[in-house]
């Protein structure tokens, strides 16, 4: 072992894995702020598009060092700048946009789990063969995975999180600690002891059960029994 996650993953022969992985972090990311920039715009600011970030190029929502320690430990962020002033609902909107961007991952999130169960049900009917069932499963299913990851961590009460916004849209309290000029460093640091503790390890399995089991125990379970009559 290597230690650099991108070598090990090669060296173990796991290169759908990899390239899956890849994919989905950066395509997810990005899908994650162009839902947050379309909420924006729909709430009447126009900065997303002023600032040129209604696109999907990976530079302008994760910029250069989001990828570097993507590429360095596998972990990444994004950003969508926009303006509450602007917004037309004055208590809701800044949830409402905050929101937008989970609302992506699980959408991404529902559909690429139910098309993994798809998948896998057809490679048990025969209607598709082994090999390419199981590298289609694992590409479906990592995408899901990490959209389910990407839709809780955003949602935690946790400055720069989207559930912070949240929160502070229904406490006053909270959005004046927001307001602390430290308050970024201090949720980063928080969100790192939870990601890295063994509450994250917790959770991240739990996510990877749900996952499984939609995809696995739902999906494919109505499948074969719709074509079982």
């Amino acid at each position: 072992m290597s230690g650099w996650w991108i070598a090990d993953y090669w060296q173990q022969g796991e290169t759908v894995l990899l390239a899956s992985w890849i994919f989905w972090v950066i395509v997810s990311i990005c899908l994650h702020e162009l839902g947050h920039g379309y909420a924006a715009i729909w709430e009447g600011d126009d900065t997303p598009r002023i600032t040129g970030h209604m696109t999907i190029n990976p530079m302008v929502h994760m910029g250069g060092y989001s990828i570097l320690a993507f590429i360095l430990i596998g972990f990444a962020w994004g950003l969508m700048p926009v303006n509450p002033a602007n917004f037309r609902h004055r208590r809701w909107g800044d949830a409402i946009v905050a929101l937008a961007g989970p609302a992506v991952n699980l959408v991404l999130a529902i559909v690429l789990l139910t098309l993994a169960g798809v998948v896998t049900a057809m490679v048990g009917l025969e209607a598709l063969g082994a090999t390419a069932g199981e590298r289609a499963y694992t590409f479906l299913h990592i995408g899901g995975w990490i959209n389910l990851v990407l839709l809780v961590l955003n949602l935690l009460p946790i400055p720069p999180l989207d559930g912070s916004r949240v929160l502070a849209t229904v406490s006053p309290g909270y959005a004046r600690a927001l307001m602390n000029p430290n308050i970024q460093l201090v949720g980063l640091g928080l969100f790192i002891l939870i990601l890295w503790s063994p509450i994250g390890g917790i959770a991240l399995g739990f996510l990877s059960a749900v996952a499984d089991l939609w995809s696995g125990t739902v999906v494919q379970g109505l499948i074969l029994r719709i074509a079982g009559g």
